[in-house]
Order: structure tokens, then C-alpha cells, then sequence
């Protein structure tokens, strides 16, 4: 009898560690993704830090042409501010200070309108990326789903099995590709970069 229970507890603990893909012994359907993997490797991740850095460097070419003027301005004003005078040169001064600190404030506005701009779509995309994810636990039965990745981390320690990163990565890009529009042209500045 004894026999019968130990062999029967045995076999009991051999099932229970034997789960297949995130199904628990207490009956729960669990996985993780990682995070930060998804963040590299999403092709919306990768296609909206493209079109910011092509936005970024179109809208920064105006305030590098003001801000390379304005260096030569300061430099050419110490040779004539001996010439025209102490009056002139403090006019001058004021008048270079103003545009510095206009340019400053453009500097500001730019950066401002484009956190604004593609914060919005990060967050879009963030969005889509979570709701793929609650789809695919529903459809394929997980009770959780937990994220995993170098900024908030919500698991320490899980087997490999039940990393399902690759699957949800290969899913969000194969739905995003058929769902985006056709990617716009690398700007030759953008794609002279690259190389």
C-alpha cells in the first residue's frame, strides 16, 4: 500500500513538472514575452525612429544654417566693435544675444513638436503591440501573460518554453507590414548616414 501511494505520488509530481508550453499544475496557461526585444525588433518601433530621425535632420537643417550664421557673426563683431565704437558694439551685442536666445527657443519648438509627434504614434504603436498580445493569450488559452525586459521587469526567472517573444514578434510584424502603408522614401541625407 505504501508502494501504491509513493509510486502514485511520484508519478503525480513527474506529470506536474512535465508541462507542456506554460501550463501550470494548478491548471493555469502562463508565458512571457520580453520587452525589450520587442521594442528592438518591431518593425513599427524600427520604421517610426527612422521617420524621427529623417524629420529630425529636415527641421534641424534651418536652425544649423541660423546657428552657423550666428557664429560668424560673433566672430566677425570683436574686429569691428574696435572699429565702430563701445555704443555700437553694445547695440550689436543685444541684438546677438536676442537672436541666440531666439534660436534656443526654435531649438525648443522643434524638439517639442517632435516628442509630440511621435510620442503619439509610439504610444499607437505600444498600444497595438499590447493588444496583439491580449489577443494571442485569448486565442491560444493563456490564463497570464507576463513581460519580462531591462526597464520594468516582472520576472525574474522562467524556463525557455515559455518565452513566447519570437511567436508574438513574428506576429506584430507580419500585421503590421500588411497593414502599413508602403514605407516613404529614406531621404539620400538619411540613407548617406547608413552607409
Amino acid at each position: 500500500m505504501k508502494k501504491s501511494l509513493i509510486l502514485l505520488g511520484l508519478s503525480l509530481a513527474l506529470f506536474s513538472c512535465n508541462n507542456d508550453k506554460g501550463t501550470a499544475a494548478s491548471g493555469f496557461k502562463t508565458a512571457y514575452v520580453d520587452t525589450s526585444k520587442l521594442s528592438k525588433e518591431y518593425e513599427a518601433f524600427k520604421d517610426l525612429e527612422t521617420q524621427s530621425k529623417v524629420k529630425q535632420e529636415e527641421m534641424g537643417r534651418g536652425l544649423s544654417a541660423k546657428e552657423q550664421q550666428l557664429r560668424l557673426d560673433a566672430a566677425s563683431f570683436q574686429n569691428e566693435a574696435r572699429a565702430k565704437g563701445e555704443q555700437w558694439a553694445q547695440v550689436k551685442m543685444q541684438e546677438l544675444q536676442e537672436r541666440q536666445r531666439n534660436l534656443g527657443i526654435e531649438q525648443e519648438t522643434i524638439i517639442k513638436q517632435l516628442q509630440e509627434e511621435f510620442g503619439a504614434k509610439n504610444d499607437s504603436a505600444v498600444s497595438k503591440m499590447k493588444k496583439y498580445i491580449k489577443d494571442y493569450g485569448k486565442k491560444n488559452g493563456y490564463d497570464y501573460i507576463y513581460g519580462s525586459g531591462d526597464v520594468a521587469t516582472s520576472i525574474i526567472y522562467a524556463k525557455d518554453g515559455y518565452d513566447l517573444t519570437d511567436e508574438v514578434l513574428k506576429g506584430l510584424n507580419s500585421e503590421y507590414k500588411s497593414s502599413a502603408p508602403a514605407k516613404p522614401a529614406v531621404a539620400p541625407a538619411a540613407e548617406a548616414e547608413k552607409k
